[in-house]
């Protein structure tokens, strides 16, 4: 008889966000009066824009033509797609990278999951905690040994690491999900310099790297010397262009990151995609391409500045009120410490039940979330202001 992997029964029998929207559901059902405003929202509000949404017409158009129809696209991303993302990368960021370092791909999340292929489960994995859950379950999937380095008050939610920190494999993600706390590259050199003294490697998760404001935070790794014989960086559209729907990120492996063995990463990363993926779909690279065009970045960026404004508000409003928070000026999240001492399932059961508004408990990111709660960016104007008029009320 067929056998499961055994792995699975170590994960945690829930999952963090469907706990959340199963609570939300309950109150809901139980209050049908009740105006729920919700803050715990990853994902845009905002539509895909118009560059990207006319592109993605016109080729969807070309697609039901026989002199325009195509087939399946490339295995790592059209050529169009992958100088668009280079003349990006060089643009905006000030990093050069080779065209067949760039892999186009579904988004951030299958990738920091789906680049564990190309490594032994023998390889020990360290993450941050508080973590993004996808890090640690997709570890425990595959059987790997997972410890953790912690991110506190005392480090400003930005482990760094030391000695005494043993691992292979070490994710990084910034500005960090949920913390929304973001590495300096003083910070940064630290662990590219710690990581190519051990012969590690560093996933790092750049996912919502537009978000930064401050010029000494960088929005690549690569913009750190050395990084490219010790990091794989992820990047996404979703919260960049709003394709949280249409689906469409990309990783970059630079030729010098090769193994003990002289195995190439970037060739054993193209291996596993082509024999794993048959590509993006050309209507979504077509609008992929149209988001770094002059035009897209413009429409983009004003998206963004939108997000912004409402981490502004939340920050004045806890800047009133006393509460003591992170992230903010260079991330879509405000990660607020709990008021009275409370737990954060105890902080989540409040607001919905006395302001009906829905956050994220801190502790659904790791043991070092209790005790803290995550606010979201993404949503309107007027009802972000709305909910923190009600947490004044309820707080003040």
């Amino acid at each position: 008889m067929f056998k499961v992997n055994e792995n699975y029964k170590n994960l945690k029998a829930s999952y963090l966000f469907k706990t959340v929207a199963t609570k939300k559901a309950a109150y809901a059902k139980d209050h049908p009066e009740a105006d729920i405003i919700n803050m715990g929202i990853g994902d845009v509000t905002l539509p895909i824009c118009p560059a990207a949404t006319l592109a993605m017409a016109k080729e969807a158009l070309a697609m039901g033509e026989k002199a325009t129809f195509k087939g399946y696209p490339d295995y790592y991303g059209e050529p169009y797609l992958l100088e668009a993302i280079g003349n990006y990368y060089k643009n905006s960021i000030g990093v050069e990278l080779d065209p067949e370092e760039i892999n186009v791909t579904c988004g951030a999340k299958e990738d920091v999951s789906n680049i564990l292929d190309i490594f032994s489960t023998d390889n020990r994995v360290v993450v941050p905690d508080p973590v993004y859950p996808v890090y640690l379950d997709s570890n425990i999937m595959d059987g790997r040994k997972v410890s953790f380095i912690t991110g506190n008050v005392e480090n400003g939610f930005l482990p760094m690491p030391d000695e005494s920190l043993d691992g292979d494999i070490f994710y990084i993600c910034s500005p960090n999900n949920p913390t929304g706390a973001c590495y300096n590259r003083d910070q940064l050199k630290v662990w590219v310099d710690f990581a190519l003294k051990k012969g590690a490697v560093i996933l790092y998760d750049a996912a919502y790297e537009i978000f930064i404001e401050d010029a000494d935070c960088p929005r690549s790794i690569f913009e750190i010397e050395g990084a490219r014989r010790c990091a794989i960086e992820f990047c996404s559209l979703s919260k960049t262009a709003g394709f949280t729907g249409v689906r469409c990120g990309y990783t970059v492996i630079p030729k010098e990151l090769v193994a003990s063995d002289g195995s190439s990463l970037l060739s054993m990363w193209k291996r596993r995609q082509s024999t794993k993926f048959n590509g993006v779909g050309h209507i979504t690279q077509r609008g992929a391409a149209a988001v770094f065009t002059p035009e897209g970045l413009a429409q983009i960026r004003a998206n963004i500045a939108y997000y912004k404004e409402n981490t502004r508000t939340m920050m004045k409003t806890f800047d009133k009120l006393g509460i003591s928070y992170y992230g903010g000026k260079n991330s879509p999240y405000i990660w607020l410490r709990c008021p009275n001492g409370m737990g954060s399932w105890e902080f989540f059961d409040l607001l919905l039940e006395k302001a009906n508004v829905v956050g994220i408990p801190g502790e659904g990111f790791g043991k070092s979330g209790e005790g803290f709660f995550r606010l979201s960016g993404f949503g309107d104007h007027a009802r972000t202001a709305e909910a923190m008029e009600r947490l004044e009320k309820l707080l003040g």
